[in-house]
């Protein structure tokens, strides 16, 4: 603790942490808002699922390009266009009285708006500290990112139930738009330009520790998306159980980003960290009794911010400054399409034989990264005693003889 104790000590860090923290507090409170909204407007989980899946979709397809622009444009352009972009088509969701397709388009158009804040900060973290605090930095940051997954689902759900699904949309759109404004002008963002890539879209994912990051988070973020939708049907959103276990799962996160972040990130990392992910899963099939239920995520919960930062390290050490925004909206893309996959299948197992074939499909993901992980070991960097700061952008110096 000593440690994360002197990184937020370093000039900046501190505060570009808790204004990327706000600025993406929605990204918490979105996925429960709109399943509990559509679900409740249409009475399928599976409608809902979908409408979901269309947000994810759209968020997958911008990563990449939103990210990419930052180089060309400028990051703050990016981020002021997306934001209004983005609480506009939220708006329309909670607003608008529109037929099934016509919701998934809205959330589709939502969902290409996404500010790409991640790819932003991720970027930004290597120009702020020394080589040796990244690696414990992008740990630090994938912990106190589950602050978010602790307190907005009990608070979405809280405002959902009390007040509604509408007023549940419309505070995110509140929130949205002001912790978009905090981190837009927060001083780093001037202080660091991304150089424009001289690669083509997508070339960054010929780097294998770039596409295995990209697999895992796939499978991860699509077991945690099936687990999320599972919780929510178990208790049948009606009251705050759904959102207090969805908290425990991120309090072992918290716990397992804290207490793992200091071990250096070795070729089985990743298979270790997924493996207890897949073990909680498993375990959360056994019952739906809340008690057993939240055990079993808290168990799970402790490989998820380590596999995290693992995804963050390694991508970071392995791409050169200029594609690191691009990497890094890759690796959420895959993130984005296994949430989409996971909640829709998820949602159809629900409407099919009830949430226990949700937790099914979310222990299965997470089996599934531990095979991908373990059989491509290879493919993973071993950070031991390494730098994890991207590879320094060089270009011909004219030489005068």
């Amino acid at each position: 603790m000593a440690g994360y104790r002197d990184l937020l000590r370093t000039p900046g860090v501190a505060r570009i942490m808790a204004a990327q923290l706000t600025a993406r507090f929605p990204s918490g409170m979105t996925s429960l808002a709109i399943l509990l909204h559509i679900e409740h407007v249409t009475g399928s989980y599976g409608a809902a699922g979908l409408v979901l899946a269309a947000t994810s979709v759209g968020q997958a397809v911008a990563g990449p390009v939103t990210s990419r622009w930052m180089g060309a444009w400028g990051m703050r352009k990016v981020l002021i266009l997306t934001t209004l972009v983005c609480a506009a088509g939220i708006t329309t969701l909670a607003l608008a009285p529109l037929t099934v397709p016509g919701y998934m388009i809205v959330a589709l158009l939502a969902g290409l708006a996404t500010p790409p804040v991640q790819p932003a900060v991720r970027t930004i973290y290597p120009k702020m500290v020394n080589s040796r605090q990244l690696t414990p930095l992008f740990s630090l940051d994938a912990s106190l990112q589950e602050i978010i997954w602790i307190i907005a689902p009990v608070l979405i759900t809280f405002v959902a139930t009390q007040a509604g699904t509408v007023p549940g949309l419309l505070l995110i759109v509140v929130i949205l738009l002001i912790g978009g404004t905090w981190f837009i002008v927060s001083p780093e963002l001037g202080r660091v330009r991304i150089p424009r890539s001289r690669r083509s879209l997508g070339k960054v994912m010929t780097k294998p520790p770039v596409l295995l990051a990209t697999v895992a988070g796939f499978l991860l973020i699509g077991a945690t998306a099936a687990v999320e939708a599972g919780v929510v049907a178990t208790f049948d959103h009606g009251g705050l159980e759904a959102g207090l276990v969805l908290a425990v799962f991120s309090i072992g996160s918290l716990a397992g980003g804290l207490g793992f972040g200091h071990i250096p990130i070795g070729r089985w990392a990743m298979a270790r960290r997924l493996a207890i992910v897949a073990v909680g899963l498993a375990l959360a099939m056994v019952s739906l009794e809340i008690w057993w239920m939240g055990g079993a995520l808290l168990i799970a919960g402790l490989g998820v911010a380590p596999a995290l930062a693992v995804m963050f390290a390694i991508t970071s050490a392995s791409v050169k400054f200029s594609d690191t925004a691009e990497a890094f909206g890759w690796v959420g893309t895959g993130q984005l399409i296994g949430a989409a996959i996971g909640s829709a299948i998820a949602g159809f197992l629900i409407d099919d034989i009830g949430p226990q074939g949700a937790f099914a499909a979310g222990a299965a993901f997470a089996a599934l990264g531990v095979i991908v992980s373990a059989v491509f070991v290879r493919g993973f960097p071993d950070l031991r005693g390494r730098d994890a700061s991207p590879i320094p952008d060089t270009e011909p110096v004219s030489i005068i003889t």
